[in-house]
């Protein structure tokens, strides 16, 4: 047990001694790798071409769905509706974002403005391109070839390496889309970025959208201003042709006059009844005291009236029935002295009689008052009933003129909310600015920036990882050195190897002599390099 640990521990001992005589026998070999691969490092930063990240971002709010189609003749005010984007819409808008079209068309306008301009897009525009489009496709059409195409080869290449340094991807979970671009120069790149997310607005809004030319919606203004005015005009005339400035106003002024006149109506016919009966009842009360004698002077009605309960009496129909009275009673106190054939007696009879028939044609009067009293309240009555029914005729007809106002009315709203609709959108296809203001469901959440750092090389993070992998590097050469080295270094190998005992060792290596030169000095570096 004891000689297994032994053996165990003059290993590890053994191992530990092979890894630090490796790495100091070869130690020449490892310094010169490490130096080579150090120096290469700290000149990759600057050997490198520097790449700038460019970052915006893109937020889609909804999506639109159309639900009429804007060519038709009449047009609903609400006839979109927008919903929540999908997963899918998201991928659809990224596919915009991210089209070969998109971006070449962007360059197309930036490459006009005077960008991207070098020797030899010059010598293509001014020398090729026309060579090609005014020289060689003539030819070729002359002698029956098919001309080839001008293409724009450049502005091809541009777009095929704008489209590898451009990532466009929607943040999941989200309605937002990320664009990262990679560009040599942070300028040019953010201007790219930017005109881009201009561009796809534009285009987007294109796609998205159901406008039609602005000569259809000059075309359709019109014909629903005629159309609008001819309705107000079979409006304003039939309003004229009855007479009615607002008729739900006259037929409610209309029913209270109605209701009004059917209260007095009852009223009066009321009192007609009324009337009546009293004139029946005095006319036979007359036509009784017409036939009495004399003696029967008393009449049973006194004609007075009652007016807020106040009696009101009839001072002449009193006077004369109190004169009746007295003078009937005279003659029948006289009576009783004189004979009845005397000429006192006659005289008094006589003025009795005279009296009485004066009271019956005070009487007969205020009959005859009554009964055109009574005539009055039957004209009345009649007036009113016509008056009702004149008010009902009136009523009858506002309410037929209603009725085609309201059909009016609602087609004159419906005009009045297409013709709104259609003005909106000629406005909104009109001015191309509004889509930054609240027309387009896209927006862009974050505008690009130029950076001001570089995001790749950084040296930083380039320099400490390579220094490491240079010294692994050496590290390991020199362990494949020496792996590949079968010479002897060390008698251990020799008893190893050949089993035969070691008799002597004799140390040929010479000592080593220090740098002689001053610390930190070229020559000093050079000697510790070449040592």
């Amino acid at each position: 047990m004891y000689t297994i640990e032994s053996e165990n521990h003059l290993k590890s001992e053994n191992y530990l001694h092979e890894f630090f005589r490796t790495l100091f026998a070869n130690r020449r070999l490892i310094k010169r790798v490490f130096l080579v691969f150090a120096a290469i490092t700290l000149l990759l930063p600057l050997l490198l071409k520097q790449s700038f990240d460019i970052n915006a971002q893109v937020m889609v709010q909804s999506k639109k769905l159309p639900q009429a189609d804007t060519g038709s003749a009449s047009l609903l005010q609400n006839t979109d509706r927008f919903l929540p984007p999908t997963l899918a819409d998201m991928e659809t808008e990224s596919s915009i974002l991210r089209s070969p079209d998109l971006v070449r068309d962007t360059l197309d306008k930036m490459h006009q403005e005077g960008y991207f301009q070098d020797e030899d897009s010059v010598l293509r525009d001014y020398l090729i391109t026309p060579l090609q489009e005014h020289v060689f496709n003539p030819l070729r059409s002359a002698l029956g070839l098919e001309a080839d195409p001008v293409r724009d080869t450049r502005l091809d290449q541009l777009t095929l390496q704008i489209l590898e340094d451009l990532e466009i991807s929607p943040v999941p979970g989200s309605n937002v889309i990320t664009v990262h671009y990679t560009a040599s120069d942070p300028a040019l790149g953010t201007l790219i970025v930017n005109r881009l997310l201009d561009n796809y607005l534009v285009q987007r809004h294109e796609l998205h959208s159901n406008d039609l030319p602005e000569a259809f919606y000059e075309q359709k203004k019109v014909q629903y201003q005629k159309r609008l005015g001819n309705l107000e005009g079979q409006r304003l005339a039939l309003l004229e042709q009855t007479q009615a400035a607002n008729p739900e106003e006259e037929i409610t002024f209309n029913l209270n006059a109605i209701n009004l006149d059917k209260q007095a109506l009852n009223q009066y016919r009321d009192r007609q009844l009324e009337n009546q009966r009293w004139l029946d009842y005095l006319q036979k009360s007359l036509a009784v005291a017409r036939k009495a004698k004399l003696s029967d002077y008393s009449f049973p009605f006194t004609f007075a009236n009652t007016i807020d309960n106040v009696a009101f009496e009839d001072r002449e129909i009193r006077q004369l029935g109190e004169r009746v009275v007295e003078q009937i009673s005279q003659y029948g106190y006289e009576g009783d002295i004189y004979r009845h054939d005397s000429v006192p007696m006659k005289i008094l009879y006589a003025q009795a009689d005279r009296t009485r028939k004066q009271f019956l044609q005070v009487v007969s009067n205020r009959i005859s008052e009554r009964q055109k009293a009574l005539d009055i309240i039957a004209g009345v009555i009649t007036q009113k009933t016509a008056r009702i029914d004149e008010y009902k005729a009136r009523i009858h007809e506002l309410q037929n003129v209603q009725s085609t106002l309201r059909q009016l009315n609602t087609e004159i709203e419906a005009l009045h909310q297409a013709f709104f609709t259609y003005t909106q959108r000629y406005e909104e296809s009109r001015s191309r600015s509004l889509l930054d203001g609240g027309l387009s469901n896209a927006r862009v959440l974050s505008r690009p920036f130029e950076p001001t750092e570089a995001s790749f090389p950084q040296p930083m993070l380039i320099i400490p990882l390579g220094l490491l992998t240079a010294l692994l590097l050496a590290i390991a050469i020199g362990y494949i050195r020496e792996f590949f080295d079968h010479r002897f270094k060390h008698p251990a190998q020799i008893q190893q190897q050949l089993d035969l005992p070691v008799l002597m060792t004799i140390n040929a290596e010479q000592a080593t002599l220090p740098n002689p030169h001053k610390p930190g000095s070229l020559p000093w570096i050079r000697y510790w390099v070449s040592d």
